[in-house]
């Protein structure tokens, strides 16, 4: 999974009710991560891809 400085990207809740969360990619340390994400909510966190990850890019 590819993402660049400026990606969003949502992790989806994992079980039944858990909403899912959104935020904003600001630092690649990998070509496929992780990453470091800054969440809707102000939180930062390093994030390591998985299948529960989509990222929504926004370059072409």
């Amino acid at each position: 999974m590819h993402a660049e400085v400026g990606d969003k990207v949502v992790i989806h809740g994992r079980t039944v009710g858990t909403a899912d969360r959104g935020g904003t990619v600001i630092e690649a340390r990998g070509a496929d991560g992780p990453y470091v994400v800054r969440f809707d909510d102000g939180h930062e966190t390093l994030v390591f891809p998985g299948p529960d990850l989509t990222v929504v890019r926004t370059r072409a």
